[in-house]
């Protein structure tokens, strides 16, 4: 049999059904002369904020170097003094409320703290660095990341998806919509039937497995929309619509094509 070959049409069907969100039309539009932060446009009040926050966030670099070893520890007690980084950037939100890229970076420490399985009572995460938190302790760390996630992706997404938007903005996007992905994701991996999942009553308390995998699919996606692209490749291998319809389209091609598709 001679060997067939594929058309551009067929090549182009065929990435639609390994990604049926992909839409090479909704490219973000980057404008370098736009505020870095949409929601705080005054050039000085924005510096004053930035540079309390990156002056907290040293501080969580330098203590997560003592605890990877690579510098001498200047703490007896460092998750003590995580905690204290995280109340600092609480006191940050609490004076900047529209400060999207502070609830950001809590998120990003709460999850170092207590891990991406923070959602599920009971379920240890070996990377966290706290393993002996109480189940209320990790509930509320839980219901404050995700609602930090939450807020900093409504303050800054933009309202229509052909407005432009800062670098700034776009790599904040970036990493909240991938943080809250990682959540989801590993919440489908471990998430069982029979658990209870106890956030204030968010709607993920109401989930199964398969909608924290398409919420964690959807996020990734946007994640690589804004620059992300691990995350961009992330949103292909975990949605599971583009899974079930790849395997369809493979087991077809190969009938029609024979050994020729497989190579």
């Amino acid at each position: 049999m001679a060997r067939s070959s594929l058309s551009r049409r067929d090549l182009h069907v065929l990435e639609k059904m390994k990604d049926p969100e992909a839409n090479s039309m909704a490219a973000v539009m980057v404008d370098n002369n736009l505020p870095k932060d949409p929601n705080i446009t005054d050039t000085s009040v924005y510096e004053r904020v930035s540079q309390k926050e990156r002056e907290i966030v040293l501080a969580i670099q330098q203590l997560e170097m003592e605890l990877a070893g690579l510098r001498p520890s200047t703490s007896t007690q460092p998750t003590n003094d995580y905690r204290r980084c995280i109340d600092d950037l609480g006191q940050l939100i609490q004076e900047n409320p529209r400060y999207a890229s502070a609830r950001n970076n809590r998120a990003q420490a709460l999850r170092r703290l207590y891990g991406d399985t923070m959602i599920l009572p009971g379920q240890l995460d070996r990377k966290a660095v706290i393993s002996n938190a109480s189940e209320d302790e990790i509930s509320q760390a839980a219901l404050t990341t995700l609602s930090d996630l939450d807020e900093a992706i409504s303050l800054l997404t933009p309202k229509s998806s052909f407005a432009p938007i800062s670098p700034t903005t776009g790599n904040t996007l970036s990493q909240a919509h991938t943080q809250r992905a990682a959540i989801y994701y590993m919440t489908s991996k471990s998430v069982q039937s029979d658990v209870t999942i106890s956030l204030g009553g968010r709607k993920e308390e109401k989930w199964s497995k398969l909608d924290f995998e398409s919420a964690a699919s959807r996020d990734f996606a946007l994640g690589g929309r804004y620059g992300n692209e691990i995350a961009k490749a992330l949103a292909v291998s975990t949605n599971p619509t583009a899974k079930l319809c790849g395997q369809i389209v493979r087991e077809a091609m190969k009938k029609e094509y024979g050994p020729a598709f497989a190579q």
